[in-house]
């Protein structure tokens, strides 16, 4: 835990989310007394910039269609400590946002994972929503080495260096899975907590196609497993032509070595043409590591410079704001009550902090 007030900024990307972008922003200023909510607007045809602005969300648009535009502009745009991100469709609880955050300072993480858990009466989750997840969920842990529960989870809290240090090139929702995986490739320090999730309210809809996302995302899992991987993904293709070519080709070889004659030239030129392209993959994916290495090595420094969440959070101390506020009150009254609440929760901290400025 930590006494210095932290900048905390919750992002909410919305389409068509009129019905419920007022109660999710509502709810974000209950949970967390001080933080700053953006709600952006994404090609909105309804009143949902209205409703955010009415609800004391500063409203911004990215008329770019899709969820990963979104959340690139918004990491850019938006300076922090600590980043909050929640759907607009009022199906995940506010309310364990503290308890994410208090995770995430006193760990300290870089990234808390929001876990949904499954209501069976008021579940959000279709069939085949559940089945894609579960099966993403076990094919990115097998190919990067690192167990997620709930990699499509749209409940998050990051550090400031993980916001900073994320490139963003995700287009639309698969970028829950790029979150992912670069925590997993840079191996930065992240964990998990439970969260409840709900259906929508009537007259609400889902804007996730199962198949046509479902596509897109292992479409990206496959994009990154070629950049995150390359010795994986091309030594694959190389140990497959090579065993092509062995089929193709050791028949002529023997057939050659019985009678000394190549009747099937076709055949031979194929095992050689599949033999060659083999070794030019393998080739590649050798050269491909290496730049991939340096890469990440440059990431990693990247994410080195920023300071850590609690380091970035010790900007201005509680004391300092709440003196401005006051105009100055006693600097010995100020700083007793203040440690008085140093071991306390985020929660209460929160409401300490907004009781001094008021």
């Amino acid at each position: 835990m930590y006494e210095e007030s932290a900048r905390i900024a919750a992002i909410v990307p919305c389409h068509n989310e009129e019905i419920t972008v007022a109660k999710v922003v509502g709810d974000l200023k209950a949970a967390v007394p001080g933080i700053t909510v953006y709600v952006y607007d994404n090609c909105s045809h309804d009143r949902t910039s209205q409703r955010a602005a009415e609800a004391g969300a500063i409203v911004r648009k990215e008329n770019i269609p899709g969820k990963g535009n979104v959340v690139r502009r918004a990491f850019a745009d938006i300076d922090a400590d600590i980043y909050v991100m929640i759907d607009g469709d009022d199906t995940y609880e506010a309310a364990h946002l503290p308890e994410m955050i208090d995770t995430l300072i006193s760990g300290p993480y870089d990234h808390v994972l929001g876990v949904r858990q499954d209501n069976q009466e008021t579940t959000s989750y279709r069939p085949g929503h559940e089945a894609g997840n579960k099966m993403f969920n076990r094919l990115t842990g097998w190919l990067f080495g690192s167990q997620v529960t709930d990699m499509l989870s749209g409940y998050r809290v990051f550090s400031r260096r993980f916001v900073k240090s994320f490139p963003a090139i995700s287009r639309r929702f698969e970028i829950e899975t790029e979150l992912t995986v670069h925590t997993m490739s840079l191996r930065l320090p992240t964990t998990e907590v439970a969260v409840d999730f709900r259906d929508r309210p009537d007259g609400s809809e889902s804007k996730l196609s199962t198949f046509k996302d479902g596509f897109r995302i292992l479409g990206l899992i496959s994009a990154l497993v070629r950049h995150e991987r390359p010795r994986l993904f091309y030594g694959t293709l190389t140990a497959v032509l090579a065993a092509l070519s062995l089929i193709f080709g050791l028949p002529v070889v023997w057939e050659f070595w019985q009678t000394g004659l190549v009747p099937r030239f076709p055949t031979a030129i194929l095992a050689t043409a599949l033999m060659g392209l083999a070794f030019l993959l393998g080739s590649v994916g050798l050269t491909l590591d290496g730049l991939r290495r340096a890469r990440r090595e440059t990431s990693r420094l990247a994410y080195l410079g920023l300071p850590a969440v609690c380091d970035s959070a010790a900007e201005t101390s509680w004391g300092d704001s709440a003196r401005k506020a006051d105009g100055g009150v006693a600097d010995s009254g100020i700083d007793s009550l203040l440690s008085e609440t140093a071991n306390t929760d985020y929660r209460t901290r929160s409401r300490v902090r907004t009781t001094l400025a008021s």
